[in-house]
């Protein structure tokens, strides 16, 4: 008898389990099959069997990392009200005065607009960033404005793989539009599974550049991983990147998810200064701290890569760590004032152009939150060009806003 329940308990168990990896398979995409991938070891980004870092990451137990996400929530991970978002009407149908602007739409999502050619990065439409549509993560806030009633788009670009940034809905809704798409080496196997064309597709390694219009479009070095299956089967078997955008008269740079590194100077060497850096950092937490740059080391890598004026992103839409949800953008506050960097912190919805004065009061609630020294977020073997752009403060940089009190 206790052999045939436990026979039973183990049955419903695979049932349920398979039922799951079912309703996931399609949303984990398709890594490059054999013909694809003999390109990809051409790449430098090319270890032995996949992808891999210049400096490798240190990383927590996964064990520690789990318990702490699914046991020691806090009260303020998520909002406890309504988000306020601005607007939009019908502002983006009209071009930027400035010829210039970036328009936040919640955690890493934007609309880049530069001489008339307007690029969305990491379109996340879908109501959760799982591979499941009835289980993981939720967003805070519906999208600001629907899919459909955005401007004719130029391109569309993604900065690697994982499910806040790659949203295989909102890539199929997409794909029915005559768009170019241009991603980091690999990624283009996902895309055309999900019905994308491959002319469509342009792959690209790390200083590699395309045009689009009159903006060109180079993909920047990044220190990250990839993956979407819940197998782990396809770890780092696709490229990560951030992005620079030079166009005739303006620039913008986008950090992608990345944790800190030694190239970042040399982005701003090459491709900067920008008129906007568009940074990530929320999501971060000590177990991963080689993952992503945190808040300190955003404002860090503003001044690195020569920017004017900093717009912090990944953060405010999707719950992916340990951190109060306000407690990123609070953190950015302080470190810019002490590095004196502007930044501008538009509500959901909002835009920032270059010479436009963006006003950086609090929209979001006063809740309890640990500054750097209570959660510190410092990366390994990058001491150097941590030190380097502390060294920076210097003068505050001629931008477009001021941090607020």
């Amino acid at each position: 008898m206790i052999k045939k329940i436990a026979g039973g308990v183990l049955g419903v168990v695979v049932i349920g389990v398979g039922a799951i990896y079912a309703s996931a398979y399609t949303n984990m995409g398709q890594k490059p099959n054999d013909e694809h991938k003999a390109q990809l070891t051409q790449s430098n980004q090319w270890g032995e069997d996949s992808f891999v870092n210049e400096l490798p990451m240190v990383r927590g137990p996964l064990s520690e990392i789990f318990r702490q996400f699914v046991l020691e929530p806090t009260d303020h991970n998520r909002p406890q009200q309504d988000i306020p978002v601005e607007t939009i009407g019908d502002r983006l149908n009209k071009l930027p005065e400035s010829g210039a602007r970036v328009t936040w739409f919640g955690h890493s999502t934007l609309l880049v607009e530069m001489d008339e050619t307007r690029i969305l990065i990491d379109p996340v439409w879908s109501k959760r960033a799982s591979p499941l549509p009835w289980a993981g993560v939720e967003r805070f806030y519906d999208p600001v404005i629907a899919l459909e009633e955005l401007p004719e788009l130029d391109a569309v670009v993604i900065s690697h793989d994982h499910y806040d940034h790659l949203d295989m809905e909102t890539v199929q809704r997409l794909a029915q539009q005559q768009v170019q798409w241009i991603v980091p080496l690999g990624i283009g196997s996902h895309l055309e599974y999900w019905g994308v064309s491959k002319s469509s597709i342009t792959e690209l390694d790390w200083w590699q550049s395309t045009q689009v219009e009159e903006t060109t479009v180079t993909a920047t070095p990044s220190r990250h991983r990839s993956g979407r299956s819940v197998t782990f089967s396809d770890v780092n078997a696709t490229l990560w990147a951030g992005w620079a955008f030079n166009g005739p008269e303006h620039s913008v740079y986008y950090s992608g998810d990345t944790g800190m590194h030694d190239r970042f100077e040399e982005i701003g060497d090459r491709l900067g200064p920008f008129d906007l850096t568009v940074i990530e950092t929320g999501a971060y937490n000590p177990l991963w701290k080689d993952t992503h740059l945190g808040p300190e080391q955003a404002v860090l890598v503003h001044k690195l890569v020569k920017g004017k004026t900093m717009l912090p992103v990944h953060w405010g839409l999707f719950d992916l760590s340990s951190h109060n949800w306000t407690e990123p953008v609070e953190r950015v506050k302080v470190a810019a004032e002490k590095y004196g960097v502007d930044v501008a912190i538009p509500l959901p919805g909002g835009s920032v152009e270059p010479g436009q004065v963006i006003s950086t009061k609090a929209w979001w609630p006063k809740v309890p939150w640990k500054n750097a020294e209570e959660r510190p977020i410092w990366a390994t073997q990058v001491e150097d060009a941590v030190k380097r752009a502390k060294e920076m403060k210097g003068n505050p940089p001629h931008g477009v806003a001021t941090p607020s009190s």
